[in-house]
C-alpha cells in the first residue's frame, strides 16, 4: 500500500525540506504554493503609512508518495526540517493511496513510485 504524505510549511523552509527529504533517500517531490490562514490568522501589514490585513498567509505544501513503510519517516524528516517553534509553522497529514499508476510505464503501485 502507498502513503501520500502531504505537508503545508512556511515558503523559506521549502529548501531545508527538500534537502532533508533527498538525504532521506526520497526519489520526487510535489511543490505547490499556496496561500491559507490558521490559528495566527493572517496578519497586519504597513504599505506606504497605511495599514492593511492580511487574510491568506502565503505557505507552500509539499506532497511525497511513498510506501506505507517510509510514511512516518518521511513525516518526521519533513517536520524536523521545517520546525522554527513558531506560530505558522505549518501541518502534516498522511492519507492513504489505493492506487498510484506510472503514466509512462504503465507501472502500477509500488513500483509506480
Amino acid at each position: 500500500m502507498l502513503h501520500l504524505v502531504t505537508a503545508i510549511v512556511k515558503p523559506h523552509k521549502l529548501d531545508a525540506v527538500k534537502e532533508a527529504l533527498q538525504g532521506a533517500g526520497v526519489q520526487g517531490i510535489t511543490v505547490t504554493e499556496v496561500r491559507g490562514f490558521g490559528r495566527q490568522g493572517g496578519h497586519t501589514e504597513t504599505y506606504r503609512g497605511a495599514e492593511y490585513q492580511i487574510d491568506f498567509v502565503p505557505k507552500v505544501k509539499v506532497e511525497v508518495l511513498c510506501g506505507t513503510e517510509d510514511a512516518e519517516k518521511v513525516a518526521s524528516t519533513i517536520a524536523t526540517a521545517a520546525k522554527t517553534g513558531k506560530i505558522g509553522d505549518g501541518k502534516i497529514w498522511v492519507t492513504p493511496v489505493d492506487r498510484a499508476t506510472r503514466i509512462r510505464t504503465g507501472e502500477m503501485g509500488s513500483d509506480a513510485i
